[in-house]
């Protein structure tokens, strides 16, 4: 089982790094944008368009790995009713289950969008990108955040000492 658990620890590094270097590049994007609009007057036209695709592939990329380690924000109005009645772990268990069930129609919403979007020819303003690429990066990610969290909510329901002294 540590050897399960190392390599998927291993394996979130590959979506963390590719939302580290989308922020680094945006952040050089915005940069020259600045300089450029400031002194020279003459803006980077594409920007706003290489700003939305690299939020989306931030976002979308770090998605499976908050949802796989339980760093999402939760509001815990009825934890303390569920923590006195001894039920907290089958409460975060089910819900990180339904959760998870959930998340598989946007995913499945999503790979439709892509295809449509590939069968009309549909490409970005500036750069001329097509845009399911990037819709089917969001819907492969939201699919694999979908089954993280279902995998994530089975084990806190029947195999809590697996995740023991995580955040549940």
């Amino acid at each position: 089982m540590k050897s399960i658990a190392k390599t998927l620890n291993r394996l979130t590094e590959l979506p963390m790094l590719l939302a580290a270097s989308t922020l680094f590049v945006l952040m050089l994007l915005t940069f020259a944008d600045v300089i450029m609009r400031s002194t020279f007057s003459a803006p980077i036209e594409a920007a706003t368009e290489l700003t939305r695709m690299a939020i989306a592939i931030i976002v979308f990329s770090a998605l499976p790995v908050v949802a796989g380690r339980a760093d999402h924000i939760v509001v815990d109005l009825l934890d303390p009713w569920f923590r006195r009645a001894g039920m907290d772990r089958i409460l975060e268990g089910v819900t990180t289950l339904v959760c998870g069930l959930l998340l598989v129609w946007p995913a499945m919403r999503s790979f439709e969008l892509a295809d449509r979007a590939r069968s009309y020819g549909d490409l970005t303003e500036y750069l001329s990108i097509p845009v399911f690429y990037i819709t089917w990066f969001i819907a492969f990610m939201t699919l694999l955040t979908a089954l993280t969290m279902v995998m994530r909510g089975l084990v806190i329901l029947f195999k809590p000492d697996l995740i023991r002294g995580a955040n549940v």
